[in-house]
This record gives C-alpha cells, sequence and structure tokens, in this order.
C-alpha cells in the first residue's frame, strides 16, 4: 500500500514537480569546450561514413558462417563502434589508446592523483583526443552541477519494495528520469535531425551527472537503513560518488576512478553496448537506451559474473577450511577441480575475444599490488592466477582460460568495505554509461539506420544446407 500512496502521490504533483525542477534547470556550465569540439568534428566524420556508405556499401566485410548464427553471432563484424576496439591479443583500446596508455596520459585528480578521471576518458571517447588537465576539469565542473536528481526520483527509489535487485532499482530510475528528455521534446516537436546528436548529448551528459546520484540513493535505501548522503560538488566525479556512498578513504577514491575508468566500454557488441546501440536506433531517446542496456548488463552472464566471482571465492574458502589462507597450489588445484567436476564453471575466466590476460584484470592487481598488501583474499586471487589456466586448459572447454576484468573487482571492494555482492552490478552499470552513451552522440550524428539484421529460422538453415548437397 505504501508503494501505490508513493506512486499516486508522484502521478498527483507530477506537473508541480516537474516546472519546479525545470525552472532549476539553468545551468552554468554547457560543457563549452567539449560541445565546441564535437561540432567541429562529428559533421565531418557524418561526411566521411556517408561517403564509405556510398562509395564501399558492397565491400565484404567477412563470412557469416551456421555457426556463427546459431553461437549468438560471435565473430560476426555486423556494427560500427567508434569509442573502443577489442583485440583478442591486446585487449581494449579507448580510440587507440591502451588501458597503461589511458593510466599514464589521461588528467588525475586535482593534477597529482594516482589513477585516471573518467572525465578524462569521457572527452577521448567523445572526441578521439586526449585532454588537458583544464579540459577534463571542465567536464567535472559540469557534472557537479548536474548531479542532484529530481525529487520524485528520490520517492520513486525510497518506495521500492524490500528485496527489489539493486539492478531493477536502477533501470527504473533511469526510466523515471526520461521526462527530462530534451532528446525526446525535441524529436516531438520536429526538430530537425542534423540536431539530434545535440539533444543526445546533453541527454547523456544529464544522465552521466545524475547516475553516481541515482546509485549511491539505491545502496544507502538498501544497505545502510535510508541514511542518505548528500552531494559534495567540491569533488570529481568518482570521488563524489565514493563518498554519498559512505567512504572517504582517499585510496577508495583513487580505486573508484580506476574502477569506472576501465569498465566504462569494450567494443559494441557486448551485451550491454549493443543494446543501448539497437534501442536507440530506434531514436528512443538516451533514456530509454541506456535503461535497456542496464537491464542486459544485469544478466548472469554479463555484469552479474563479478558478484559470481566472489561467491566462487567464498566457497573455496569454505572448501579449504581452516588455514586457508595458506594453501598451496596442489590443494588449490584439486579445489578448483573438485567445482568443475560438480558441473560449475569457474567464474572470471575466459572471455568470448580475449585470448590472453585481460589488461583490466592486470590493472587491478597493479593497484592491489601497491593497497592491499598483505590481504588474504587478493592473495588467494593471485595464487588463482597460476592455479586456474593449467586447470582450464587440461579441462580442455575454455578457448580463453585466462583471466578476466571481474577476477579481480570484487576483491578490491571487499577490501575497502563495500561488501554487498548484489550492488556491484549497478557500480559496472555507473561505468558502462561513460562508453555507451558517447557512442549514442555519436551514431546520431552519424545518421546511422534503425539496426534491423535478417534473421533466419532452423528450416531455413536446413534447405540452404540440402541444397548445397
Amino acid at each position: 500500500m505504501a508503494v501505490i500512496s508513493s506512486l499516486r502521490s508522484f502521478a498527483v504533483n507530477k506537473v508541480v514537480t516537474q516546472a519546479a525542477f525545470s525552472a532549476a534547470r539553468a545551468y552554468t556550465t554547457q560543457f563549452t569546450t567539449l560541445k565546441n569540439r564535437l561540432n567541429e568534428i562529428l559533421p565531418a566524420h557524418a561526411e566521411t561514413v556517408k561517403k564509405i556508405r556510398k562509395e564501399h556499401g558492397d565491400l565484404k566485410l567477412g563470412d557469416v558462417t551456421v555457426g556463427m548464427a546459431y553461437g549468438g553471432m560471435r565473430g560476426i563484424k555486423g556494427m560500427i563502434t567508434e569509442t573502443s576496439v577489442l583485440d583478442a591479443e591486446e585487449g581494449i583500446r579507448f580510440r587507440g589508446h591502451s588501458i597503461p596508455e589511458c593510466q599514464e596520459k589521461l588528467p588525475k585528480y586535482q593534477g597529482s592523483g594516482e589513477e585516471p578521471l573518467p572525465e578524462g576518458l569521457l572527452h577521448l571517447l567523445f572526441t578521439g583526443e586526449l585532454p588537458t588537465q583544464a579540459e577534463a576539469d571542465e567536464i567535472t565542473a559540469g557534472l557537479m552541477e548536474r548531479a542532484d536528481v529530481p525529487t520524485w526520483v528520490e520517492d520513486l527509489i525510497k518506495c521500492f519494495p524490500e528485496g527489489t535487485h539493486p539492478m531493477t532499482e536502477l533501470s527504473m530510475a533511469i526510466l523515471a528520469l526520461q521526462k527530462e528528455s530534451k532528446f525526446a521534446a525535441g524529436y516531438a516537436s520536429g526538430v530537425d535531425k542534423s540536431k539530434y546528436w545535440e539533444l543526445a548529448f546533453e541527454d547523456s551528459m544529464n544522465l552521466i551527472a545524475k547516475l553516481p546520484r541515482v546509485a549511491a540513493l539505491i545502496y544507502r535505501k538498501n544497505f545502510k537503513n535510508g541514511d542518505y548522503i548528500p552531494v559534495d560538488k567540491s569533488l570529481d566525479w568518482s570521488g563524489n560518488f565514493a563518498k554519498m556512498l559512505g567512504f572517504d578513504d582517499p585510496n577508495f577514491h583513487e580505486c573508484m576512478r580506476m574502477y569506472l575508468t576501465i569498465h566504462s566500454d569494450h567494443e559494441g557488441g557486448n551485451v550491454s553496448a549493443h543494446t543501448t546501440h539497437l534501442v536507440g536506433s530506434a531514436l528512443s531517446d538516451p533514456y530509454l537506451s541506456l535503461s535497456a542496456g542496464m537491464n542486459g548488463l544485469a544478466g548472469p552472464l554479463h555484469g552479474l559474473a563479478n558478484q559470481e566471482v566472489l561467491r566462487f571465492l567464498k566457497k573455496i574458502v569454505n572448501d579449504l577450511g581452516e588455514g586457508w589462507e595458506n594453501v598451496d597450489e596442489p590443494e588449490l588445484e584439486e579445489a578448483c577441480w573438485n567445482h568443475l567436476k560438480s558441473g560449475q564453471v569457474i567464474p572470471g575466466y575466459g572471455h568470448a575475444v580475449l585470448r590472453k590476460t585481460d589488461p583490466r584484470y592486470t590493472c587491478q592487481r597493479h593497484f592491489a599490488l601497491k593497497h592491499l598488501g598483505s590481504d588474504p583474499l587478493f592473495h588467494l586471487v593471485a595464487k588463482l592466477y597460476d592455479v586456474v589456466p593449467r586447470v582450464l586448459t587440461d579441462h580442455g572447454k575454455t578457448a580463453n582460460p585466462w583471466p578476466n576484468v571481474d577476477a579481480h573487482s570484487g576483491v578490491l571492494l571487499q577490501y575497502y568495505g563495500l561488501v554487498e555482492e548484489d550492488y556491484y552490478t549497478v557500480l559496472f552499470g555507473v561505468s558502462r554509461a561513460l562508453g555507451v552513451l558517447p557512442s549514442l552522440v555519436i551514431s546520431r550524428a552519424a545518421g546511422l539506420p534503425i539496426e534491423r539484421p535478417k534473421s533466419l529460422s532452423t528450416e531455413g538453415i536446413l534447405k540452404i544446407i540440402n541444397n548445397q548437397k
């Protein structure tokens, strides 16, 4: 009844609330430098795309096999993503820059931090250019000015029934923000197509600005008895997020900067990126598109994998029993084999594209070596790195036996006290917005059409097979 009452109140007062909130949206910071650069870059990009489609539209990019069609379309080259490219041997490159290069070259917090600012990465993903400290700081200022969320969204989050998964709450909260969409309003009023990207940009920056507040409200409501912490606009995007979660340790703030940077983008074919792109191709606004992407991220085979890794680690600890901190390789190898023989998989290892250790894993490992010291769970993860690839290779059912990003992230969060596993995918979602939303803006600028691949039935496949005999 409380939920129904809250929603009725929301419906009765929404017009007045919306008018009041809209009146407060006279932002002084407009991301001027970034938007001016996009005004220079995106029209030229659109012309390049137009020319390629006209002159080389019939050029074949590869063959499609029956195995690809049934196997989740893996290996099919069938979509365009400008922000990042994933190489099977090298890992992810953000606009041509590897993770180590980004850690070295992107601006840091107050110019002297340890980890790159996600705000700098956002500039890189949008433009393909490494930002200056001033350019990254301007993005920080703009995001922080827009960091507050409407009262109706806060009220909605607070009235979700107990037991609602945090990812469900995140998706619904993003949809609640949608009535502020500049893109939806512009499309409804008949705005020229050439302005689509600008409206998508405004929606995207507003969403990115507000996601930490939304996510922090979800965390404090579910796990801290509704003891909410206000926005601190003196901090950067990641630092404010960490503080609203309830963490003041500067090292955890650096951990969040690293975490939110490396989880941001991973090419366009993964479920969350592809879903956001697919829904956006129908000219659904960024709010609708991102919410759809978050629903994909919530799946156990995608964003939930990091919490599955942590549960696996706890199971291994339980199986090893007292003295697990001093386990040797033969004992750990036996525990891994027992886990596999019970019909379960070892999460955090293997990847649909990668064929070597995920550089995002390596990045987190380097952070742990500097900050986690003698933490026993970190050392268990390190020992598994020496054992699991060998076990999976002997097992013979994994194309890539090396660790991916999920094999390490949960241990870092546990160390700093963020122990609520069901929340981990929300962190992933906040980060993933940094990658998929710039892609959405670029797609609107390029005038990419609605996505509509051709599907076949098994009967149709059999006919093709029989015709070749």
